[in-house]
């Protein structure tokens, strides 16, 4: 028998990895009143159920009487429990995966009870009972039962979707999560990420994990997360031929370091990899999951491409958003322009790449003096200056649905105007995005000016606060600072984290 799993053991966890849509390795809470997170049918999510978090992918929330609002960002491709909507041969799937399923708990069943993981689990699940507190007195129109104290920022208003359970969420993660960083692998591969375009955030990220960041740990029996430490983009840039195109650079690199640490370690195989997670913003970074089964359904997934078209989980995968460092340089950023000298109605200038934007030059290039729309800037016109005299930033997507003109209006206190389909908002697990920005569909691109004028001039101030009080989450700090867009990335995480428990 153990030859027999040592022959086909990669084939057997390449079928375990299925299992992830019904959450192999999650232990119900029920028991201890606890809400069961992790591709389960639930009722109670720690996802914040207000407001709309995915442009152009509308899902129903399901429920019985008296069930809570549930944000159709969580239900996501991967929720399974609604079998009378599939095809048969889909339900001929379901029903095997239930089956193996049954095999594996038999298995987690008959294991040596881990005290350390047991402890772990305990702590989290009182942070969990502390934030759906904050979660009912947030949502409560009585006065908080709960106070707070912090030494610097304490979140509130309506650009959040309830900012005590946020709050409280916030301060836990910072006196607890615990990430663990695997050392293997050598830079520039490993370790290592770029400064200076559009995918900046890797190397934002990697950095500031490794060497100023005081989540890490060096036990990793302490760890609540294992960060897979891999940048697609380097990886791509370093062995990846633009002539022989070979994209398999990426699943040898990836699929042989996983191999390493699993075998070096115990904890890929202790949760089947759910406690583990990889970041990347370049238009590779789902592929890079695709070649090990275990990475692309049940870890953790950190990406600026959150398509949930491309199987982009929001239960499991985190959305963050692609900043360009053009220079390397983290830019300064000064007071935006009051709404009152804010000239222009709307701008956008940008590639024709995509399926959206040609629609967008088609029906708004040099049509109106009001929504000045380009493919290429004007001479002696400045993009910055162009943002910062605007009030409307139109973010359309591009090739992929994430896009860094979305950070750069944050930045030039301009509301962003969303145009994508199937995107999922960055940090729209906390972030109220409908308060400071507007989702406009792509059949609605050609009543773009009627739906800007149509917005209330108060309801306009009132987005460009939110903007300004919202830039603080996107901002890339050396040194790192609080609720920065690298704090945030790392509580996108920690709730993940939170979404699920390890079996010891």
């Amino acid at each position: 028998m153990r030859k027999l799993w040592k022959s086909h053991s990669h084939a057997v966890i390449s079928s375990l990895a299925i299992l992830a849509l019904i959450g192999i390795t999650v232990e119900s809470k029920r028991s201890r009143g606890l809400p069961n997170f992790f591709y389960y049918s639930s009722t109670s999510l720690w996802l914040w159920p207000k407001g709309r978090s995915t442009i152009g992918h509308g899902v129903a929330a399901r429920g019985g009487p008296g069930a809570p609002t549930i944000d159709p960002l969580v239900h996501s491709l991967a929720v399974i429990h609604n079998s009378s909507t599939l095809a048969k041969k889909e339900e001929k799937r379901q029903r095997t995966m239930m089956k193996l399923r049954d095999e594996i708990h038999k298995v987690l069943k008959g294991r040596k009870k881990d005290e350390k993981v047991k402890n772990i689990e305990q702590k989290l699940a009182r942070a969990r009972a502390l934030i759906k507190a904050a979660m009912r007195s947030g949502n409560s129109d009585h006065n908080s039962s709960i106070s707070l104290e912090d030494i610097d920022y304490v979140p509130q208003g309506n650009i959040y979707k309830n900012a005590l359970a946020f709050h409280r969420s916030y301060l836990l993660m910072e006196k607890m999560f615990k990430i663990f960083i695997y050392e293997e692998g050598e830079p520039p591969l490993f370790h290592d990420g770029p400064y200076n375009n559009i995918y900046s955030i890797e190397g934002v990220f990697i950095n500031s994990m490794e060497a100023h960041s005081h989540f890490r740990t060096k036990d990793p029996s302490q760890a609540h997360v294992f960060f897979l430490p891999f940048s697609v983009v380097m990886i791509i840039q370093t062995l990846f031929d633009p002539i022989v195109r070979d994209k398999a650079v990426l699943e040898r690199t990836i699929v042989d370091y996983i191999r390493v640490i699993s075998n070096k370690y115990p904890y890929w195989n202790r949760s089947l990899s759910a406690d583990h997670f990889m970041l990347s913003c370049h238009d590779w970074g789902p592929r890079a999951t695709w070649y090990y089964p275990l990475l692309y359904f049940h870890s953790i997934r950190a990406l600026c491409n959150a398509n949930i078209s491309e199987n982009f989980n929001p239960r499991k995968d985190v959305s963050i958003p692609e900043i360009n460092l053009k220079t390397g340089e983290i830019p300064t950023l000064s007071p935006g322009l009051p709404p009152s000298e804010r000239t222009n109605l709307a701008f956008f200038a940008g590639r024709m790449h995509g399926l959206i934007r040609p629609i967008l030059l088609k029906h708004w290039k040099g049509q109106d003096e009001d929504i000045l729309v380009y493919d290429e800037l004007p001479k002696n016109s400045s993009y910055d200056v162009m943002m910062k005299t605007s009030k409307y930033c139109l973010c359309p997507s591009g090739f992929e649905v994430a896009s860094p003109r979305i950070a750069e209006a944050i930045y030039a206190e301009c509301v962003p105007v969303l145009i994508s389909q199937s995107y999922v908002l960055p940090f729209s697990d906390v972030l109220n995005w409908e308060s400071f920005s507007v989702q406009v569909s792509v059949g609605d691109i050609p009543n773009l000016k009627r739906i800007l004028m149509g917005i209330p001039y108060e309801k306009y101030l009132k987005m460009h606060d939110g903007v300004k009080q919202v830039q603080r989450h996107f901002l890339v700090n050396y040194p790192l600072k609080r609720y920065d867009v690298f704090h945030m990335t790392v509580h996108s995480i920690w709730l993940r984290r939170l979404n699920i428990g390890i079996r010891s």
